[in-house]
């Protein structure tokens, strides 16, 4: 389950904790950014992360890019 988010009343980059199945804010914003592709994602959109590497994804397409890249380096 998602936590339900409040639009903080000023805007910027948010800092998140990833959890499994919902996240923590950690510092208030309005977005974060992709791992992969650097774009903003607004929080209310969020649903991809990875619990393991603390990072959010645009879409699965990016989360599945990422998972790839860390499998050959072994990560």
């Amino acid at each position: 389950m998602m936590n339900r988010y409040e639009s903080p009343k000023s805007g910027g980059e948010a800092r998140l904790r990833y959890l499994d199945g919902e996240f923590q804010v950690v510092n208030a914003g309005q977005f974060v950014r992709c791992a992969v592709t650097g774009l903003p994602i607004q929080i209310d959109e969020l649903k991809y992360w990875s619990v393991a590497f603390q990072e959010a994804y645009i879409d699965a397409s990016a989360s599945l890019s990422r998972y790839r890249e860390r499998l050959a380096d072994g990560s």
